[in-house]
């Protein structure tokens, strides 16, 4: 839908899906309409997501795209620590009017959000080559994707970046936490504090220092930064006695993940675009929104029942090798691209490389 109608339409679509979604999740009252209610928002935010990410890529070059993702992310963690202090002082699980309120409030936002998409002039034509991607979509084109080498190589380093961060921060590492480290459950609020601190306080420093970088390379760094981050993470569990060290190490943990994802969110989405046909950078994005989704499925999971069944050990080895399986992946990925995808800044042309240029990017 994406390619064929453009990103615009569609995203606004997610946004009303998503405010239906959000509205009944508030109101409902029984499993029925609660799980209908999750199917709505869950459908609206996969919409939202490559969408949104598609009109990044009309809005900007391939030389300024690393910063307009950059921005998104760092304005998206900002929003998550906004919403997420609100949201806190507005819950009382004493008062079950309180969550329909909080849920009435993401309903409304989801509104403004599409309000404000709607207000967006995107080019005529994507900043790629190729024409405006709003023809039908080229026959064969799931066989393109899929005969995609390079796509299918960033799609299974995507499910493991995926699964051993976001898919264990709500569920594994909390568990992990609370039941090995014992740490109380209110520090873990200030563990997430930590880690969207870091991303806020990083992203733009980081960014100057990653722009001129081959982006396989940054993403195998971010794989040895993650395996110092678990590795501190198993310390705390380590560390019994010692309450303030092993809780110290657990919000390390959060904060090298932040750093890590400051280096990520100038790589990783922006490859993605670069990767793909103009006529399929709607598909593209979404089937990579779809293996985040996958993966933010399965790492719960499997990081929840392995802290519950006392595997602690194994949960923590195992998130160790699929850290330093990142950076192998991402290094295979390399000898892959060529040089415009992996370094663009290398190849552009003096002129083309801004100075000090405003980006104009969906948050």
């Amino acid at each position: 839908a994406i390619d064929r109608r453009g990103p615009l339409p569609v995203a606004v679509v997610g946004t009303f899906a998503a405010a239906l979604g959000s509205l009944g999740l508030g109101l409902s009252d029984n499993e029925p309409l609660v799980i209908a209610s999750a199917v709505a928002l869950g459908a609206g935010i996969a919409v939202i997501q490559p969408a949104l990410a598609t009109m990044i890529v009309w809005c900007s070059t391939t030389v300024t795209r690393s910063r307009a993702f950059a921005t998104q992310f760092f304005l998206n963690n900002l929003g998550l620590g906004i919403g997420g202090l609100i949201g806190g002082m507005l819950v009382n699980e004493h008062d079950p009017a309180s969550f329909v309120r909080l849920f009435a409030i993401e309903a409304v936002m989801f509104l403004v959000l599409g309000a404000a998409v709607a207000t967006v002039r995107l080019p005529k034509a994507p900043k790629v080559e190729g024409e405006v991607p709003v023809e039908a979509r080229a026959e064969g084109a799931w066989r393109a994707l899929l005969a995609d080498r390079r796509m299918m190589w960033l799609c299974a380093l995507g499910f493991v970046l995926f699964f051993a961060c976001y898919g264990q921060f709500e569920s594994g590492l909390a568990a992990y936490a609370t039941e090995v480290t014992r740490i109380q459950p209110s520090t873990m609020g200030i563990a997430l504090a930590a880690n969207t601190a870091a991303i806020v306080l990083a992203q733009f420093v980081v960014l100057k220092l990653v722009e001129r970088r081959r982006r396989s390379r940054v993403i195998a760094v971010v794989g040895l930064i993650w395996t110092v981050a678990w590795i501190a993470a198993g310390l705390s569990g380590l560390v019994h006695g010692a309450q303030m060290l092993a809780t110290g190490l657990l919000i390390s943990t959060y904060m090298l993940f932040g750093v890590g994802e400051s280096l990520l969110s100038p790589t990783v989405q922006p490859l993605v675009a670069d990767l793909a046909p103009s006529r399929l950078i709607g598909q593209y994005n979404s089937v990579f929104a779809l293996v985040k989704q996958l993966a933010l499925a399965v790492g719960p999971a499997v990081g929840a029942l392995m802290v519950g069944h006392g595997a602690a050990v194994a949960y923590i080895v195992m998130l160790l090798v699929c850290a330093l399986g990142i950076s192998a992946l991402a290094l295979r990925l390399g000898r892959l691209l060529t040089t415009a995808q992996d370094n663009p800044q290398a190849v552009a042309a003096p002129a083309e490389v801004p100075v000090r240029e405003e980006v104009a990017c969906v948050a």
